[in-house]
């Protein structure tokens, strides 16, 4: 199950937040997709990372099944849909590598537009 909180006054870019997050950490993951922006994306940052700038995407992995993704709505719907999925590969478990990049364009190329 997906839940999209949209924090901003900007309208949600139509992304198929389910769908993508189905394939990549399976039906029964229970995720909480909040768009924010650059100012809520930079205290989070701060509080849970010690960096003082707006982070573009953070991921919380709350347990085995469950999980929070906060995007910053600064960027385009394209970049969304790429933090997105970056985001989901973190919750997954994986770190910043080349095994984690080419998941990312496995997945971009799968869901394109």
């Amino acid at each position: 199950m997906v839940n999209v909180t949209n924090l901003t006054k900007k309208k949600a870019p139509k992304i198929q937040w389910q769908l993508v997050c189905e394939e990549i950490l399976g039906k029964k993951y229970k995720l909480s997709i909040v768009l924010a922006e650059s100012n809520l994306m930079e205290k989070i940052n701060s509080r849970y990372r010690n960096k003082k700038e707006p982070a573009k995407v953070l991921s919380f992995s709350y347990s085995k099944n469950e999980g929070e993704i906060f995007l910053n709505t600064k960027y385009n719907k394209n970049t969304l849909f790429l933090l997105f999925i970056h985001g989901l590969l973190h919750l997954k478990g994986y770190k910043h590598s080349r095994k984690m990049e080419t998941l990312e364009k496995k997945y971009i190329a799968m869901f394109k537009n």
